[in-house]
């Protein structure tokens, strides 16, 4: 009698280990399939973030408030998060996904700034990669070539330099891809798409580029006017350089 007690026991033991296993893996297999919380990551810009993880959440909370613990996964509007995150101004691509346990996952890459325009009367706006213009960021600040004039406002008016100058791109990609030009030339004054000077980082004169074409040839003579003329005059002795007209250096 005694060993059947002890069976019946050892019997009542493993059946109540089995339930709790069981238990512990049906609320395991509901756990993945519901809404568990939300995981961001977003790629610096040259370690600058101009998007912050609160920020996403904030939209994601304000936007989908149905977006509980426990929501069914396939309730989880991934294309909808998507589509609405990418709204924002510095957000270049979202790709939403479900992990692993429920995590709905956030991979955000921002837009790239290349270049800035500065107006003095309003605020300013940064130039993508791409030639998108986006405001600035409140709280963060990209060291990048700065464009001023009226034609440069007009841009950040269009939104879009690819549009209506696409041959801006070019140059201004030439600068900035350029060790020595990009040290050199902090700065373009865009008066319209055949009036574009250059300030220096060293020296006083404005270098009167013209239109951005022949970019390569203009910056050959800016080079020459370095070499040549410059040793022999001074780093002071003209107010104006010109390289806008074809094979030719213009001092004065």
């Amino acid at each position: 009698m005694k060993k059947l007690r002890i069976k019946k026991t050892l019997v009542f033991l493993l059946l109540s280990l089995v339930l709790v296993a069981f238990i512990g893996f049906v609320e395991k297999q509901t756990m993945y399939k519901t809404f568990q919380g939300t995981e961001v990551t977003i790629k610096g810009v040259s370690g600058v973030y101009f998007v912050e993880e609160k920020e996403v959440l904030d939209i994601v909370k304000a936007a989908f408030p149905e977006l509980r613990a426990g929501l069914m996964l396939e309730e989880v509007k991934l294309k909808a998060l998507e589509d609405r995150l990418k709204g924002h101004p510095f957000i270049k691509s979202v790709q939403a996904s479900i992990g692993q346990k429920g995590i709905l996952n956030l991979t955000i890459q921002q837009h790239e700034p290349i270049a800035r325009i500065a107006r003095p009367h309003a605020a300013d706006g940064y130039i993508t990669i791409e030639g998108k213009v986006i405001p600035t960021s409140p709280s963060y600040t990209s060291r990048v070539l700065i464009l001023q004039g009226s034609y440069a406002e007009e841009l950040m008016e269009k939104g879009e330099v690819m549009e209506k100058m696409p041959e801006l791109m070019d140059l201004i990609n030439f600068i900035v891809k350029d060790k020595f030009w990009s040290a050199q030339i902090p700065e373009l004054e865009v008066n319209s798409k055949t009036d574009i000077k250059m300030m220096q980082q060293v020296g006083k004169q404005v270098i009167e580029f013209g239109d951005a074409k022949n970019i390569e040839e203009k910056f050959k003579n800016i080079e020459v006017f370095y070499q040549e003329i410059l040793p022999r005059k001074g780093w002071n002795a003209y107010e104006r350089v010109s390289v806008k007209f074809k094979d030719q250096i213009v001092c004065e």
